[in-house]
């Protein structure tokens, strides 16, 4: 399976008009439908819909299309309903201004204050008039089917390219961390030497008072207390397996966003240990260059779903 980003954008667009209808010897205008679906990262699957009046009905078999389909994001839907011409004004029908003229006078009789209705107010109303005599129970859903298939496939080229650019930074930390594996040893040895250099300076002051085979144990003591302290051999070896398993995610595809988040606090807490028992420049560079990559991937995967 593919590996879905819970970024995306898409959208559709549908044309009809009202055969048949005719109002004062005038064909009602054609009008198009547009739907478009935005897409950004969540933790959860959070839908909400921005529709007109004339398709909130359509609302629950919109929920339930997207609901099928996406696991995770916040997901927007919007949907517009306007005349193919927008540029071209229709003429108010007689009758439906006569219908105005007597309402207005209605609701003057009382309230003798209230605002005379404007040109714009009588030719919004009388467009509204005309709207909800098409039925688009039909082509809601069809068109919905068409924008999400978009959406899917715009997700589906956004997680390869994740997949792609976590890919190449395990790469590079799996470079890392064999770079640290042969540091340790060396750290040891040179710190043992160090520690048998001090005692045989402490042997050329000692005034006979102290043992040199008990100065030596205890030389060789610290230097085994050392070589555990700063023994990361544990943490690389998390630290592959911890990669393995995000690289078998990767390649498996699916819902893998969640697994790969915990994945990823796992490899910054190796990353911090490894920091944290450094003895050496080399090694403490190795720890931030991981840590630098493991927030580089921890923000990307943020955006998988």
């Amino acid at each position: 399976m593919p590996v879905y980003s819970m970024t995306g954008y898409a959208s559709a667009q549908h044309g009809t008009s009202a055969a048949g209808a005719e109002t004062e010897g005038r064909a009602t205008q054609a009008r198009r439908l547009g739907l478009e679906i935005r897409s950004v990262n969540s933790r959860f699957l959070d839908l909400s819909f921005r529709l007109p009046d004339e398709l909130r009905a359509m609302e629950p078999a919109l929920r339930a299309l997207l609901t099928a389909k996406l696991k995770r994001g916040k997901v927007e839907v919007r949907a517009a309903l306007e005349n193919e011409d927008s540029n071209t004004l229709q003429d108010p029908p007689a009758r439906l201004l006569q219908r105005l003229n007597s309402l207005q006078d209605s609701v003057k009789s009382w309230l003798p204050n209230a605002a005379p209705l404007s040109v714009a107010d009588a030719l919004r109303l009388c467009a509204n008039a005309h709207s909800g005599t098409e039925d688009w129970s039909e082509a809601v859903p069809v068109l919905a089917e068409e924008a999400l298939t978009a959406l899917m496939s715009a997700r589906e080229r956004e997680g390869k390219r994740l997949a792609a650019m976590l890919l190449d930074r395990l790469k590079q930390l799996r470079e890392l961390a064999q770079q640290a594996v042969p540091l340790v040893p060396l750290l040891v040895e040179q710190q043992r030497q160090r520690f048998m250099e001090r005692w045989k300076e402490a042997m050329a002051l000692t005034d006979g008072a102290t043992l040199p085979e008990a100065a030596r144990d205890r030389a060789l003591t610290e230097a085994t207390a050392f070589a555990i302290r700063i023994d990361v051999a544990e943490e690389i070896t998390r630290l592959d397996s911890h990669l393995d398993e995000i690289e078998r995610l990767l390649k498996k595809g699916g819902e893998v966003g969640k697994r790969l988040d915990f994945l990823i606090q796992e490899l910054h807490r190796e990353a911090n240990t490894l920091g944290s028992k450094s003895a050496a420049l080399d090694l403490t560079r190795i720890s931030v260059d991981m840590k630098v990559l493991i927030e580089q991937m921890r923000e990307q995967v943020q955006n998988i779903e």
